[in-house]
């Protein structure tokens, strides 16, 4: 935008085309509760880039003038000192551009509050507001140490890239992670873009979401036409040949099929407030065993042509196993050959003086009862789930509790890794339960490549939101990073089968009851390069944008005078 004196102070704005300089110059120079609103818009503008819009341009509506505030944050007096003073500066824009992002990204989430409105209604603050304010922390360290690399020119546009994508890894691992809507979706939720990540993954794709949608805000910046439209014209080029390599790697033709699997996912629609209720325990049974068993064509016969069954999480409001009645109605209706795997419920016999452990687990039911092994959720939703160790008697006394009513909250499964799960005809499963699905890197076992990803969840806790659709979007990625397809039942939507490229091969979406009958998709024959090597590429490139912004700031540094002390 424009040049700054060897006091951070910003100088006068110089000319510039399409009158963006002063437009820039009047955001580098706003203040106080301006100056957060301005940074708060900007960030809400960023949530339109994600799913279900995909307004990619939305993002550079908040990156470009994030650059452009953080141009003047130098001008915030301070006795910490100018070099802290602006960084803590340049945090309190972040907070507010992370907070204002998140506020319009995550609304949804207090669909979940009313639910039970009686209970819980009173505590949504703290889900709709509470929570991105406390997430808007990460992206606030990120726009301080942005800012600590800052200089005048395309520079400046590493520093943003190297702060926030630096941010984006911290959220998605610290205090449990939540990477929920990482700015990298932006490019993941588009067929041909998404396919970079089958080397880089959602955080490569971060990096190179903020360098794109950020670069604009140097056609504001004094100076040559290559300092102005080098940046931006780069992030055009790199955005068609990210766009032309994902083209070249999507085959023309469907992916060969594994011979002898024909799935059936059922997507019953269950109202949240009587899922859980245990009065409509027979009602919902017959339901899902209705649904299974319906001719959805006339070349096709129920259950008959069904080698799997696959409903969604927490199907049952009653703990299945324990439950031989159930059982046997379930091992009564399914045909020979035919095996039902479900999310449900389960508890563990306690030993004498401990209390009962409850798990939320995907099991396999046949004709004869439970089948194999079973899967134990590893990655537990704070909060939902269940309420975080040292706080959880303080919690319980101010009458906080975890939304699913389980005595004491769900207890995570206790595999190191997570296993393959072995289920009788299908190739090896890489199992996850809702939201685990948006943790890239963590979806399947790396010591044995698996033959599909299987992702049970219930997201009938949003209603007909962007949050269910969200939320398959970041399911959908999983499988183009690791080169497997994806198989996700949900109980309102949205149920899938994508192939290892990303294509959807069949959907029932949200709201919708039904059920979707599809054949699997074989896997790719190698690990993708992010398999092999996870986020080693994203580090590469996060050191890139971190020497380059270094680079910059010291071609920038001012000579002090001859005889100066240091």
């Amino acid at each position: 935008m424009h040049d700054i004196d060897s006091n951070g102070a910003p100088l006068a704005a110089p000319a510039a085309p399409f009158g963006l300089a002063p437009l820039a110059h009047r955001i580098a120079l706003t203040a106080g509760w301006t100056r957060l609103a301005l940074a708060w818009l900007a960030g809400a503008c960023g949530a339109l880039a994600m799913p279900p819009f995909g307004f990619l341009p939305a993002l550079c509506v908040a990156l470009v003038p994030a650059v452009w505030l953080l141009d003047g944050a130098a001008t915030a007096p301070s006795r910490l000192g100018r070099r802290a003073g602006t960084a803590l500066a340049a945090g309190v824009i972040g907070w507010a551009w992370g907070f204002g992002y998140l506020t319009a990204g995550l609304w949804w989430l207090g669909a979940a509050f009313l639910v039970e409105a009686d209970q819980f209604a009173y505590l949504m603050p703290l889900g709709v507001l509470g929570l991105p304010a406390a997430l808007g922390l990460f992206y606030g360290v990120g726009f301080a140490a942005a800012r600590l690399l800052w200089s005048p020119g395309p520079g400046r546009i590493a520093a943003l890239a190297f702060g926030l994508s630096a941010a984006e890894w911290l959220r998605g691992h610290l205090f449990t992670g939540f990477p929920w809507n990482a700015l990298g979706m932006a490019l993941g939720q588009n067929l041909w873009l998404m396919q970079a990540a089958s080397v880089v993954g959602l955080y490569g794709l971060t990096v190179l979401a903020v360098l794109a949608c950020a670069a604009p805000a140097t056609l504001a910046d004094a100076g040559g036409p290559s300092r102005r439209f080098g940046p931006p014209i780069a992030a055009l080029l790199v955005l068609a040949g990210l766009g032309a390599g994902g083209a070249l790697r999507v085959p023309a033709g469907p992916m060969p099929e594994v011979p002898g699997v024909r799935l059936r996912l059922v997507q019953a629609s269950i109202p949240q407030d009587a899922r859980f209720n245990p009065r409509n325990r027979d009602g919902i049974l017959e339901r899902y065993l209705g649904l299974s068993d319906s001719a959805t064509a006339p070349d096709r016969q129920g259950l008959q042509d069904v080698t799997h069954l696959i409903w969604p999480e927490s199907s049952f409001p009653f703990l299945i196993q324990r439950d031989p009645q159930a059982l046997r109605r379930i091992g009564t209706a399914l045909p020979p050959g035919t095996l039902l795997v479900t999310g449900a419920a389960r508890a563990d016999e306690p030993l004498p003086g401990e209390r009962l452990h409850f798990y939320n687990s995907i099991l396999m039911i046949g004709q004869d009862g439970f089948v194999g092994g079973r899967y134990d959720k590893l990655h537990l939703v704070p909060f939902g789930e269940y309420l975080p160790g040292p706080v959880d008697r303080l919690l319980r006394t101010l009458g906080l509790k975890q939304f699913v009513a389980v005595p004491g909250g769900f207890t995570a499964g206790e595999a190191q890794e997570r296993p393959p799960l072995a289920v009788p005809g299908l190739p090896p499963v890489a199992p996850s339960i809702c939201y685990e699905a948006i943790f890239p890197g963590a979806v399947a076992s790396r010591r044995e490549h698996p033959g599909l990803l299987l992702n049970v969840t219930n997201d009938g806790w949003f209603g007909d939101t962007p949050g269910p659709r969200q939320h398959f979007a970041q399911a959908r990625l999983r499988a183009v990073e690791e080169g497997v397809p994806l198989v996700r039942a949900a109980n309102t939507g949205i149920s899938a089968v994508v192939d290892p490229y990303g294509r959807v091969t069949g959907m029932l979406s949200v709201g919708t009851e039904g059920v979707l009958d599809r054949n699997l998709p074989k896997n790719l024959r190698e690990s993708t390069a992010y398999v092999r090597f996870g986020d080693v590429f994203f580090i590469v490139m996060l050191l890139g944008c971190w020497l380059m912004a270094l680079a910059a700031r010291t071609r920038r540094a001012p000579v002090p005078p001859r005889g100066a002390s240091m």
